[in-house]
Parts: C-alpha cells; structure tokens; sequence
C-alpha cells in the first residue's frame, strides 16, 4: 500500500509538468533530489518540535549529517539527511502547535519512504508519581483541543447541537467551568465543553468516509521494544550547583495528551489527569500520531518532563529553568531507542 500511495504522488506531481511548470508547488530539480533520497532505501522519520529540542540531537556526536546532501528545503521545512547510530534518518522541526506539527508530519510521510516516525521532545507533567526529567512514552495519545462548548442552561442530558448527524459525542466527557468557581454553588455562563474525536480518513479505507479517533495507540512493537529503555541513565544536573532532587528515570505510561494550548494551570493540570489518566502534556504528539495512524505509518513519540504544569512557583513556570536538561534528556533516550531498532 505505501509503494502505491508513493508511485501515486509522483504521478499527481508529474501531471503538474506537463500542465505548467511555474505552477508546480516543487521544483522539477528538487522532485529529482526527493526521489534519489528515496532510492537509497527506507529511513527513520524524527519528528522534533523546536530547535532547542533539535539542536542537541544534530550536535551529538551519533548523528552524521549526508555530507553529499545534508538537507532538502521543503515548503519552509528543511529536512535534514543523515545517518543516527548507523541508521538512515530524515529530522525535521515542526514548530510549534499542532497545526505546524500535522502539516509537516504529512510532508514527511508523503515525499519520503520511511519505515517508521519517532517523535521526541519536552512536555508538562500531570501525574504527580513523576519528576522533572524523566521520560515517558506513552501507549495512547489525544487531542483533547477539539471541543463542543455547550450554551448556559444545558447540561449533560441535553443533547449537543448535531449530535444526532454523529458529529458530536457525549461519550468522551467535559469539562465543567463551574466546578473551578471560587464558590461552586453559583453556575458560570462558560458552562461546560465537551471533548470531542477527531475524524480521520485512513488511507487502507475508503476515501471521504469518515471514522472517529480519541485515543490514538502507538506502534505495539516499538511501544514494547521501548521497555528497554528502563533503567537508562540520564542528566540529572543543569550544572556543577543545581541538580535534581533524584535521578531521572525513563518509564512507559498509558496516556499523554496535546493541544494548541500551553498549559501553566494547576487546576486544569489536575482536570486532564483525573478525567483521563494522562502523564504528559504537550502540543505536539497527538498531531503526529493522527498523521501517522491515518497514513498506517508505524509511531512512537518520548517527552521528557519539563515542568508540572501549573504546579511550580507562582513567579515563573520550571520550564524555563530545566528545558535545556529536559531536552538533552528526550535526545539521549531518542538515541538510544534508535540503537535498539534492526
């Protein structure tokens, strides 16, 4: 299936040629370097959202760069060839939010042959059993930024505007903004969102039939490789005088979330882990894991926590602070789960 969808492309982006070449959104000679790229096999898809993130991973000394061609620039994304502990790998940031992350997910799968997407980077933390530093891959992932906002005066035994068309549910849950009144017993006019699927299109079904995904899984087979990883030894001190309460560690966990929001919130913070039992929280994954579990594209993203969102001190986020450790963190742990692939 993923030959034919690549041998369809080609076909779609050759049509342009014959129609009008100025109007080709890829230049003829950039389509040709694309398809040597291609030629010389399957690679590893890493997927990282910001430089901060990116740098320490093209500055450690696993990563060669294709000293023939060290990167193609695409519709403002620069994919960057090379080699990781001797595996052929395609890096690209995403920037920030969901959106950018989708979008360059999808340049990636569509112009490239890859055999798997690796997604690292830092997130916040909503479960208290974990500190700053550590690193988790979670099983599931969501988007929990697609809402419908329930007018005042209904409730939860009121139907939601085109529920009955299945456009939206009441299945997953909500949120109700009364509950974080600073007195609980006065009703708030925000009333209540509901957490809604997103609908996906996957490619092995048929086209513009819709289906709904909340819960997005991981690949079982590198969700399962990645117990490795346990007992990894990771930095624990931002320098000679400020360290980490303890080691970080490295652990599996059922559920993270994303959204286009960065959450600096303790009370909603508190929401996300009790309603949906999530460890971390970023703005990215869920959005590479759409991509990926549409296109049938094996996935497995590793956040190193970065803060507890919304739980620190009252001046500043620990983001600041403890970002740089954080990343170096997801890299060494991207590193080495790269180490443990055929």
């Amino acid at each position: 299936m993923r030959f034919f969808m690549m041998m369809f492309a080609w076909f779609v982006l050759g049509l342009c040629f014959l129609v009008n070449i100025g109007e080709c959104v890829i230049p003829k000679s950039l389509l040709k370097d694309i398809d040597s790229v291609n030629k010389v096999g399957s690679y590893i898809g890493i997927v990282v959202p910001n430089t901060f993130e990116m740098n320490p991973l093209l500055q450690s000394s696993s990563f060669v760069a294709n000293q023939k061609r060290p990167y193609l620039d695409i519709s403002g994304r620069r994919f960057r060839l090379g080699t990781l502990e001797n595996q052929r790998v395609i890096i690209v940031m995403t920037g920030l939010s969901m959106l950018n992350a989708g979008i360059t997910t999808q340049l990636l799968l569509s112009l490239f042959n890859l055999k798997v997407v690796l997604h690292f980077g830092i997130a916040g933390n909503a479960n208290t059993e974990f500190e700053i530093g550590d690193v988790v891959i979670p099983k599931f992932w969501a988007h929990t930024g697609l809402w419908s906002w329930q007018r005042y005066g209904q409730g939860p035994e009121s139907e939601l505007p085109l529920e009955s068309n299945g456009d939206y549910t009441r299945d997953i849950g909500y949120l109700k903004f009364s509950d974080y009144n600073n007195d609980t017993t006065i009703d708030n006019h925000l009333n209540n969102v509901w957490y809604q699927p997103e609908e996906v299109f996957p490619i092995n079904t048929t086209p513009e039939v819709r289906q709904h995904v909340f819960w997005v899984p991981v690949d079982k087979h590198y969700f399962t490789l990645s117990k490795k990883l346990e007992g990894l030894k990771l930095e624990e001190c931002i320098n000679a005088t400020a360290c980490l309460p303890r080691a970080p560690k490295v652990a599996r966990v059922e559920r993270g979330v994303s959204a286009s929001m960065f959450i600096d919130n303790g009370a909603y913070r508190t929401f996300l882990s009790s309603k949906f039992n999530v460890t971390p929280i970023d703005m990215e994954s869920a959005a590479v894991a759409l991509i990926c579990y549409q296109q049938n594209v094996p996935f497995l993203a590793i956040r190193a926590l970065s803060d507890l969102a919304g739980g620190g001190s009252s001046i500043s986020n620990e983001a600041s602070n403890f970002a740089s450790l954080a990343a170096q963190n997801a890299v060494a742990t991207l590193i080495n789960m790269v180490q443990l692939l055929p």
